[in-house]
């Protein structure tokens, strides 16, 4: 086991610890969800995001990959390889890396998938299925608490800390922002995203810029970073390998299937040790972040039907006029389906006749609901 793992075991009784947590705060949100308490829901669930139409949606696809990211990268030679690979250094000394871990309590959304200085360059790597636009304002605020935390001096168990108030010019580590991508919406190789293009009064000179840069990793991108990096490559084999062995979705055969594309990797000898050390963390935290996206998806899909059903007995005036954009007819189709709206009404709020809404319910999948 190298020196960088012995930490791992550490950091995933925190990740279970997380989101046992969050199951209980998703299951106390969506209470006061029931109850328009949107402030305190937020507030002890950040990651939730409420949309206009009454639902809720989550900020951010936190699925499996991105533990399993955050438990590779807390080994030093793993990170230095990366290291070198994203930056065209050649450093050789693994102890040469200090990981930064944030402790920051309760607080389990202020915490990114890895960081870590290199020669008093501080890179603060994200990995997500979907591009992100909010990344470079989260990385601020991943910056501001590493930083924070540093000049507190917590790490050493100090309470002075560095006097940012004094004379003398306190010194901090150059930061890189760096997101990987492997979800299967189609990016770019490369895309950049500035913290100016969230400012609500655009400028040419912005006093305070921030950029992050996108790093596709599927297959066939980015092909020098994927060969210098070796066990990056092993990581996207494994991702591919579970979304091949679980292509049908179906939930019950979750746990099997991780286990397949475990079983794989061991006998192909990629990431072997990892996987036959932490085999059981891998596939827990796999599990657990699965389940959790699921039951958001289906507690999403509740509101946002509820959400429609309101807005009907109301009228129809602003529930469904908020919600007919793109994918909005599956909403009228689902509804017709269950027969909580008729066909009618459906087709004018549509802007289409009956005969042409009938067809597009066919021609997606929906059976046309029969008429006395």
């Amino acid at each position: 086991m190298s020196s960088g793992d012995k930490g791992v075991q550490g950091l995933q009784y925190l990740n279970y610890f997380s989101y046992s947590l969050k199951f209980l705060l998703l299951n106390v949100s969506l209470f006061y969800l029931k109850q328009d308490k949107r402030a305190f829901t937020t507030q002890i669930f950040p990651a939730l995001v409420f949309s206009n139409e009454g639902g809720f949606y989550m900020s951010g696809n936190r699925e499996y990959k991105s533990d399993v990211f955050s438990m590779l990268m807390q080994d030093k030679e793993r990170a230095l390889q990366l290291y070198n690979a994203m930056n065209g250094s050649s450093y050789d000394n693994p102890e040469d890396v200090e990981i930064v871990i944030h402790d920051g309590g309760i607080s389990l959304s202020v915490r990114n998938d890895a960081s870590f200085i290199v020669d008093a360059r501080l890179s603060i790597y994200e990995h997500q299925s979907t591009v992100c636009p909010n990344m470079p304002v989260r990385s601020l605020i991943y910056f501001s608490v590493i930083l924070s935390d540093m000049l507190s001096d917590k790490k050493k168990g100090t309470k002075k800390g560095k006097n940012i108030y004094g004379r003398r010019l306190v010194k901090i580590p150059t930061p890189h922002f760096v997101v990987f991508y492997n979800g299967e919406e189609e990016q770019p190789e490369v895309q950049e995203l500035k913290l100016s293009d969230a400012f609500e009064k655009p400028t040419d000179e912005p006093n305070l810029e921030l950029k992050c840069k996108v790093y596709n990793i599927n297959d066939g991108k980015n092909k020098a970073i994927m060969e210098s990096c070796g066990w990056l490559n092993d990581y996207m084999t494994f991702v591919n390998k579970v979304r091949e062995y679980h292509a049908d979705g179906a939930f019950d055969d979750l746990a099997i299937d991780i286990e397949k594309a475990i079983d794989y990797c061991i006998d192909n000898d990629i990431l072997k040790e990892f996987l036959k050390t932490y085999r059981s963390e891998v596939t827990k935290s796999m599990q657990l972040n699965y389940e959790f996206d699921r039951q958001l998806e289906l507690e999403r899909a509740d509101a946002i039907e509820e959400g429609l059903e309101q807005g009907i007995k109301q009228g129809l005036e602003q529930g469904l006029e908020q919600g007919i954009e793109k994918g909005a007819n599956k909403m009228l189709f689902t509804l017709v389906t269950k027969g909580k709206l008729d066909i009618d009404t459906a087709a004018e709020e549509a802007g289409v006749s009956v005969s042409e809404f009938e067809k597009l319910m066919r021609e997606a999948g929906y059976k046309v609901p029969e008429t006395v």
